[in-house]
């Protein structure tokens, strides 16, 4: 019986060895899930517009909202670090998966505009019966959340928008890299989120390769629609009333500081926040020293 028991022990750690090798990225997602679990970290799904949205929330059920919105090629995990703060403080974080990212329904026939996608956060709030939120976005995300603030305002309280895009600025590197197709590719594209990233075994580059290559039509749709600068918020900026704090990585070189000093000076009262040595990932690598700053603004100091 003993020799039975280790025989099993050894075919289980082989599976989840060949597991990480063949598929880490697939495994890496089923870990994180299982500790979000043990965390205390809640999931579910919502219909909006027909088609299902994932999120996950984390903190008390009656606490006051906070929706955080993930930036392109992201998902509702990337804000696990800053939320633990703000649950800690007594808030209900609530983290979707935009359409066409993390586990939410990935439709041919969505735009995966901005624009659409700000709607469909609107639409996740209906459905969750949020009526108003401290809404947060990253990124592209941030883009998302300048819409929805500008069109609903009733519906936002409070406004935080981290290393965002939005202004009218064309980029000045490859937006191809957001798709990369080769380790060399990735790398540029980690030396571009982040001042020092880290070296990636080869079995791990292949993998996010192939993963990349699965859902690259969605991001690509969703560059082309930010290219064409359609739904720039420089004009609609001046008019937001509600509290706005603007959280900056210093070293970001996606949405270079530069960016975030605008948009400051464009909404009127606005609050901007800059990291040190953080890069476009602040809000995930540096969570520790955003986090008390997020907290304090939340909580109207």
């Amino acid at each position: 019986m003993k020799l039975l028991k280790w025989c099993l022990l050894v075919m289980v750690l082989a599976t989840a060895a060949a597991a990480l090798f063949l598929r880490p990225v697939s495994f890496l997602n089923q870990a994180l899930y299982a500790r979000e679990c043990l965390s205390g970290v809640r999931g579910g799904w919502v219909t909006v517009s027909g088609r299902r949205m994932h999120y996950i929330e984390e903190g008390p059920k009656d606490g006051p909202a906070v929706v955080l919105v993930h930036g392109l090629g992201g998902r509702a995990e990337d804000w696990l670090g800053l939320a633990r703060y703000l649950a800690k403080a007594g808030y209900r974080v609530v983290m979707p998966d935009l359409f066409g990212f993390g586990r939410s329904d990935r439709p041919v026939e969505f735009s995966y505009s901005v624009s659409d996608q700000a709607e469909a956060v609107a639409g996740f709030m209906d459905a969750l019966g949020l009526k108003q939120v401290d809404l947060g976005g990253w990124s592209m995300g941030g883009w998302i959340v300048q819409l929805l603030a500008s069109r609903h305002p009733e519906r936002v309280s409070k406004l935080l928008i981290f290393d965002s895009v939005g202004l009218y600025a064309p980029p000045d590197w490859n937006t191809a890299l957001f798709t990369p197709n080769s380790a060399d590719q990735l790398n540029e594209l980690d030396a571009l989120l982040m001042p020092s990233p880290p070296r990636l075994p080869e079995f791990l580059v292949r993998d996010i390769l192939r993963v990349s290559d699965g859902r690259a039509w969605v991001v690509k749709r969703a560059v082309a629609s930010m290219l064409t600068g359609k739904d720039t918020t420089d004009a609609m900026l001046p008019a937001l009333r509600m509290p706005v704090l603007l959280e900056w990585g210093e070293a970001d070189r996606i949405t270079p500081l530069p960016l975030g000093e605008k948009m400051h000076a464009l909404i009127p009262g606005s609050r901007l926040e800059v990291t040190k040595g953080c890069g476009h990932l602040a809000p995930d690598q540096c969570a520790k020293q955003m986090g008390p700053g997020v907290v304090a603004f939340v909580n109207g100091r």
